[in-house]
């Protein structure tokens, strides 16, 4: 008996120490938090588009601005300078003097998409939901947020987005198409003096 009455604070002890790293989780909800207090800023980007009929991906390089919550402009500068400006519901391509503009509004799927970027950055976790499971691993230092369809006709186009950072940061975006095809863009923060 006595030998038991020695095991029940260390058995307490034990159960304490496995259920802590549980309470302390990094979740979804404090992810949101940290990635809704940026506000905007600039970045370099390095875009790697991986194609089944390419024998080596495609490399694209620029510059990103982002200003919260809805306003994300992509300058290309190699190897064709090209100009992707999102702003509300709208979506201007710029390349070789030809100019299109797209009213994602009546583009379902095309929102759906451009949502899983603008939800991330702004850290909109209700706009993410409305399209995606979410799925959260790591820790504030170094996470991993996967984006996978909940709608079939964005499941037809996009089989997952994975967006990996650290605190409010988004480092990295993955894209998954549902043909295989993948692209991986790369951002490091730009910081003005």
């Amino acid at each position: 008996m006595t030998h038991l009455r020695f095991l029940q604070p260390l058995f307490a002890a034990l159960l304490l120490a496995c259920s802590l790293p549980a309470l302390a989780a990094y979740d979804i909800g404090q992810l949101m938090n940290d990635l809704s207090r940026n506000k905007g800023g600039r970045a370099k980007f390095v875009e790697k588009k991986f194609l089944a009929v390419l024998d080596k991906p495609l490399v694209a390089t620029g510059e990103m601005t982002y200003t919260a919550p809805d306003r994300l402009e992509k300058r290309t500068m190699t190897p064709k300078p090209e100009t992707m400006l999102l702003e509300k519901d709208s979506l201007t391509l710029e390349r070789e003097k030809q100019k299109l503009t797209i009213n994602l509004a009546s583009q379902p799927e095309a929102l759906a998409f451009i949502d899983s970027i603008r939800g991330t950055l702004s850290g909109n976790r209700a706009a993410l939901e409305r399209n995606y499971g979410l799925h959260l691993s790591g820790s504030a230092e170094k996470w991993t947020l996967t984006l996978l369809p909940s709608d079939q006709k964005i499941a037809s186009l996009v089989q997952r987005i994975t967006v990996s950072g650290n605190r409010g940061q988004v480092r990295q975006i993955e894209y998954l198409q549902a043909d295989g095809d993948r692209s991986l863009l790369a951002i490091e923060p730009v910081t003005t003096p």
